[in-house]
């Protein structure tokens, strides 16, 4: 069980703060049965889940394995998915946004950021598809690095270019 305070990554809401864990004064609260009461980091309002929910719930990365991820940023696999079928292409993206894996997700953003240079080289655009989650994929990504990092969403992707621009220095 979570604690009042911490920080969980929530099903598809991204960051939320545990601010409350009892039975919560709202309507269609089932009971005596006891929720967490999450306050998203990112948006307005609050979310009610009781503690026993199949709902997916993690804490968020450390700040070790925020930089540790980063370093290994380089060596991830992107594995483009060409298929044009519209709905395979949702399924297969939405299957990686939801294992909630930091590394899964910066794979992702990589497969689509490269398939947007390929289409680039031809004189093409990339599909809605592709920009839809990749664009999910940076905002859950970024989101959680921000926070285990310490630092604004909209500074990390400088951070990461700015640790990755050391580690070629040094290398």
């Amino acid at each position: 069980m979570y604690k009042v305070g911490e920080l969980v990554i929530y099903s598809g809401e991204g960051v939320c703060r545990i601010e409350e864990i009892g039975v919560p004064d709202v309507r269609g609260a089932a009971g005596e049965r006891t929720y967490y009461t999450l306050q998203p980091i990112y948006r307005t309002g609050r979310i009610y889940s009781p503690v026993d929910s199949k709902a997916f719930m993690r804490p968020v990365i450390t700040r070790e394995e925020a930089e540790a991820l980063i370093v290994d940023i380089p060596s991830a696999e992107a594995e483009i998915c060409d298929n044009r079928n519209i709905r395979f292409l949702s399924e297969h993206y939405q299957e990686r946004l939801q294992r909630h894996d930091c590394m899964e997700l910066v794979k992702l953003i990589k497969a689509v950021y490269k398939k947007r240079q390929l289409a680039a080289e031809k004189g093409k655009k990339l599909g809605q598809i592709d920009e839809r989650f990749m664009k999910r994929a940076e905002d859950m990504l970024y989101g959680e690095l921000a926070v285990a990092l310490g630092i604004g969403k909209h500074e990390v992707e400088s951070y990461i270019a700015s640790k990755l621009g050391e580690l070629t220095v040094t290398a």
